[in-house]
């Protein structure tokens, strides 16, 4: 079977740790195709252990992100088992001796894709849920002569240090199986993957989804059916080294960690220039609204708008198409909006 993504061959990368991800490969999709000016591309990061495919359902013919009217790159992130990762990544760097890849890294990259593979000349916006929310906030700050738009979608210019403690606490489920022999795995460990999907079953969902009972909308009778045909049935389809590699770079995402800000969150913040749309989840449990409203009032022409859902921080994942309609939405009016 022909693979259904392109490979960008990104060379020897020096990363910000100092290490070297080696014959870094890029694994990316477009929809759509690129305008004359090269000002038509929107670019839209993968999520957390997300491929390129989880992010099609907010593209399409009549949608805001409609490939008959933008070039649509979408970036997947090291770690995710696509582009460069603990998995696939040739000795001495596989496995456990995989780098740490910080969210800088990654959209350096995805620069390059950008530049030298497609010389875009500017992007009409860069939008992402989750972690690609937070790759979309970097390619804001870190190029904001180029990125004429943002839509963050339950996501954060900076990893709070409650999201850094939920994060530890998954890592730490994951790690505890004796089976993950500290990265040099021979057999999946199958306990601390089912671990890890029970965890984080309490914080990808709301109370109030728990309460009104609406796992049953995905198909499942009860919580218990819920956790394990759900949560533990999604994360042993996962690498565990890769999601390990995944939640480092979830904990440093910052988007003033390089030399361009030097850790001056506010400075970075004040120095994206693009028409910003954030749309927090209003209940989401690690992205909370109140610390996108913080980001918002100190961007120059940023608007906060929650996603009204009781599906918490997967509001954004697209899995209800209420919330799905509401993004669609939402970008419509950001693309749509002058001087953007």
């Amino acid at each position: 079977m022909s693979a259904d993504h392109e490979i960008f061959e990104a060379g020897d990368v020096l990363l910000q740790s100092g290490m070297t991800l080696c014959g870094a490969k890029l694994a990316y999709k477009t929809y759509g195709e690129l305008n004359k000016d090269k000002t038509n591309a929107i670019v839209y990061p993968t999520r957390f252990s997300g491929r390129h495919t989880d992010n099609e359902f907010l593209i399409g013919n009549g949608m805001a992100l409609d490939p008959r009217k933008y070039f649509i790159v979408v970036p997947n992130l090291f770690g995710n088992g696509l582009s460069s990762s603990p998995n696939n990544t040739p000795p001495p760097f596989d496995r456990a001796r995989f780098p740490g890849v910080t969210m800088y890294d990654n959209v350096m990259v995805q620069h390059s894709l950008m530049t030298e593979l497609f010389d875009v000349k500017s992007i009409a916006l860069a939008v992402g849920w989750s972690m690609g929310a937070q790759a979309a906030y970097h390619w804001a700050a870190l190029f904001p002569e180029k990125v004429r738009r943002l839509a963050p979608i339950a996501g954060s210019a900076r990893t709070s240090p409650h999201n850094w403690v939920f994060l530890d606490g998954m890592r730490a489920a994951l790690t505890a199986d004796a089976s993950w022999k500290n990265g040099w795995y021979d057999c999946p460990p199958i306990v601390g993957l089912r671990a890890i999907g029970r965890a984080w079953a309490g914080w990808g969902f709301s109370q109030a989804f728990y309460r009104q009972e609406l796992f049953r909308v995905l198909g499942y009778t009860s919580v218990e059916d819920f956790i394990v045909g759900y949560w533990e049935g999604m994360m042993l389809q996962r690498d565990a080294n890769n999601m390990l590699a995944l939640i480092w770079t979830w904990q440093h995402a910052d988007i003033s960690a390089n030399p361009q800000y030097n850790g001056d969150l506010e400075a970075a913040l004040n120095a994206i220039t693009a028409r910003a749309m954030v749309m927090p989840g209003e209940t989401d449990l690690y992205f909370p609204p109140e610390d996108s409203a913080y980001e918002v009032e100190r961007m120059r022409r940023a608007e906060l708008r929650p996603i009204p859902s009781l599906w918490g921080h997967s509001a954004g994942s697209g899995r209800n198409p209420e919330d799905a309609a509401f993004l669609d939405n939402a970008l419509k009016d950001i693309l749509a909006a002058n001087g953007g």
